[in-house]
């Protein structure tokens, strides 16, 4: 059955199966493994960026679009869910409207921008994807009566996926069974399922014409495909995933806001993520989605610590450049440097180095 969603699109590296096996185990129990509320936050905002990542890697690394308006999608699917939950209640009704209804409008966007846009140069493109995106993320902010504005919604899900709700009266291994731990799993499994789903799309014919297309489209369209069809397909296709993320994304937070889902840090992060596991490989969503977040939410930990034992030094004083540049506030410069050593050591990305080795 594995073989065949698979398309034996197997990982080819015994290192990259060891890692992957190793990350599906470490999410499927973290719960357990990694107790506690920030563990289990960064767990599940890697389940989304899983999908959110490779939901991009479809259109970038198999199909060779550069599209900015990603974080679009994202936020649509995210603000489905907290205007539907919010106008309508913590009903299943109201969550599977909110759902149902962003996917509509995700697929008439996509399929909209796609008509319109993918006849134009690549550059082009990207330039009304980031127009288009700026734009809805100002409507966003603006259409305070209906999506809460800068300040964004707050609102409750179901009671079955509420952290009210307690299966269990005691703990099993030091974790309340409850409605929270719930939605984690209902996350994992999505997240799962779309990754597998996203491996059989392009490991199919519809994906081999898709990177055909990338590595050159005039010949693809010479030898009868009609290029724009399946451009336009693989952004629709693209947007629904995104879009789903989004979904996740505000079922767990039980919040949402132009900040949240729509800015363009997102997209920078998505961008990064994408370079860092490697273009063209569902894996590499995988792989540089855990990396980046694990490193997002606990580098500035980690200098903390490193700072506190510079600051102990004998020569701490004469040294204080250095402590100064372990300080938790330039997280973001090691990030960069962390970032521009994986590009360095991986140009290919980790996915794409480790499937070579």
């Amino acid at each position: 059955m594995l073989t065949r969603w698979l398309s034996a699109d197997f990982p080819r590296s015994r290192v990259l199966a060891a890692l992957l096996i190793g990350l599906l185990l470490a999410l499927a129990f973290s719960p357990f493994l990694f107790p506690g509320v920030k563990a289990q936050n960064v767990a599940a905002k890697v389940l989304v960026f899983v999908v959110l990542v490779a939901s991009f890697d479809l259109l970038l690394g198999y199909t060779g679009i550069v599209s900015f308006a990603h974080t679009l999608f994202f936020g649509i699917g995210a603000y489905g869910l907290a205007i539907s939950l919010t106008h309508f209640g913590p009903t299943w009704t109201g969550l599977w409207a909110g759902l149902a209804c962003a996917l509509a409008l995700s697929a008439l966007l996509a399929l909209a921008i796609g008509l319109f846009s993918l006849r134009v140069r690549a550059i082009f493109f990207a330039m009304i994807t980031l127009a288009v995106a700026a734009a809805f993320q100002t409507l966003a902010s603006q259409l305070s009566d209906f999506t809460g504005g800068e300040d964004g919604l707050t609102f409750n899900v179901p009671a079955l996926l509420s952290p009210s709700t307690e299966f269990l009266e005691d703990p099993f291994l030091g974790v309340s069974i409850d409605g929270r731990l719930l939605c984690y799993y209902v996350l994992f499994v999505v997240a799962l399922l779309a990754l597998l789903s996203l491996l059989r799309i392009v490991n199919s014919s519809f994906g081999r014409v898709l990177q055909a297309i990338r590595e050159n489209e005039f010949r693809a369209e010479a030898i009868g495909y009609r290029v724009v069809v399946y451009r336009t397909l693989s952004s629709v296709i693209s947007a629904l995933y995104a879009c789903v993320a989004g979904a996740m994304l505000a079922l767990w937070l039980r919040y949402n806001g132009p900040d949240t889902s729509l800015s363009f840090e997102v997209m920078m992060d998505v961008l990064l993520i994408v370079v860092i596991g490697g273009m063209g490989s569902m894996y590499g969503a995988a792989i540089g989605s855990a990396l980046f977040m694990v490193a997002q939410s606990y580098l500035q930990d980690l200098l903390r610590v490193a700072h506190d034992a510079a600051s102990q030094w004998p020569l701490a004083q004469d040294m204080s450049y250095v402590v100064a540049l372990l300080s938790p506030d330039r997280w973001l410069l090691w990030l960069g440097l962390l970032f521009v050593l994986a590009v360095y050591h991986f140009p290919t990305g980790i996915t794409g180095r480790l499937r070579k080795s």
